[in-house]
């Protein structure tokens, strides 16, 4: 394929890569319903479920559909989907609403990760293909990184934070339509596609089940500290919530620029060594929430355990799939239902915090996502030796 053809077909994957990272404007949004709707923290934060839910819920049956459809069919559905989510919040707000609109994003995130990067794939092979996937990751979390910002300035300037939803809908319906009219040839998959109990009986191998623990934590630890930082400002420092949404922004900018620069340092040392310093900076970050009761330290805090699980996901991600190979389509669809951690902890950030009558709770929870994070650095070492 020429380099020019190449561009062609890639400019498009990325802009849906763009509108993959709107999922994680669910941390701003979740703030902005609990303040609306004078919500608990656990009811709030059960929005978050119906979001991360379908990761566990839909990862391989979307595997099994894209071996039918395709895969271009499968992300053009994601975006179909994705679209009418964004519109539900400015047509009608209410509770209800937002929970259909979540469970939307939820499905149509679930559909756009099984099948865009085995899209890219149909362009570009080879020893090319990991510097695209990186860049989708960075093109991702851009818009990870503005969504709390557009929320802010919208709130700011003209009343309504819910202006961000249109914006987005109309970036995704832009996506939809330029990849629809461009032309990518996709592979034919040979072989019976992996079936969801082929995918769960994968857990009974000792190595992939911590790993795909390793990712359940690695996303509640992501949502988690994007749902609670401004909660924290807002609780410590006395913070409105407009101005405590920048909290969001500079956790996704630290991870984006952790996502850039682990491009250049994974290719020059280890995965293992370089996955024990990041859950160190993680730590760090964690531990320094429980004695931050300022805007600055509280800000270094975030932005430590953003840099730090940056690259968390694909080390993990790599290694199980380094680990068996001949079952690498298995594994691809485990490792993806392991985003589900993005329900489960941040609603037991919700249960802790109204315990406890503070956010302190959230971060109890926070530390045993770390902590586990921790034991498998230890098992790191030994699961190198096995695969």
């Amino acid at each position: 394929m020429k380099k020019e053809s190449i561009i062609e077909k890639i400019i498009p994957v990325m802009f849906v890569f763009f509108t993959m990272g709107f999922i994680d404007l669910i941390g701003i949004a979740t703030n902005y319903v609990k303040s609306d709707f004078a919500l608990s923290d656990t009811a709030a934060n059960a929005f978050s479920v119906m979001v991360f839910l379908w990761f566990l819920v839909f990862s391989v049956p979307t595997g099994i559909l894209m071996n039918k459809i395709g895969r271009k069919k499968t992300v053009l559905l994601s975006l179909v989907v994705t679209f009418i989510g964004l519109c539900i919040p400015f047509l009608i707000y209410t509770g209800f609403s937002m929970l259909l609109c979540f469970s939307l994003l939820g499905l149509g995130n679930t559909l756009m990760q099984v099948s865009l990067n085995p899209l890219l794939t149909n362009i570009v092979q080879g020893n090319k293909l990991p510097s695209y996937l990186t860049m989708g990751q960075f093109v991702k979390a851009i818009a990870s990184f503005i969504a709390p910002v557009i929320a802010a300035q919208a709130l700011i300037y003209y009343g309504n934070w819910k202006l961000l939803f249109p914006l987005f809908a109309v970036a995704t319906l832009i996506a939809m339509v330029y990849l629809y009219f461009t032309e990518i040839k996709e592979h034919v998959i040979e072989g019976k596609p992996s079936s969801f109990k082929e995918c769960v009986g994968l857990l009974k191998n000792k190595v992939i089940f911590i790993l795909f623990l390793g990712i359940l934590v690695h996303v509640g630890i992501d949502v988690g500290v994007n749902i609670t930082a401004p909660k924290l400002l807002i609780e410590r420092v006395g913070m409105v919530l407009a101005d405590a949404g920048y909290a969001t922004s500079l956790y996704f900018l630290f991870r984006t620029f952790g996502c850039f620069a682990g491009t250049f340092i994974l290719a020059k040392f280890p995965p293992r060594n370089f996955f024990t310093v990041s859950v160190c900076m993680i730590l760090f970050g964690i531990l320094g929430l429980y004695f931050s009761y300022n805007q600055i330290t509280i800000y270094i805090c975030v932005a430590l355990i953003g840099l730090g699980n940056s690259n968390i996901f694909p080390i993990i991600f790599s290694r199980a799939m380094m680990y068996m190979p001949a079952r690498s389509n298995e594994i691809s669809g485990l490792m993806i239902m392991g985003i589900a951690g993005g329900a489960v902890f941040p609603l037991l950030m919700g249960v802790a915090s109204d315990s406890l009558g503070g956010q302190t709770g959230a971060v109890i929870v926070l530390t045993v996502c770390v902590a586990y994070l921790v034991f498998l650095t230890f098992k790191f070492k030994s699961i190198y030796q096995k695969g």
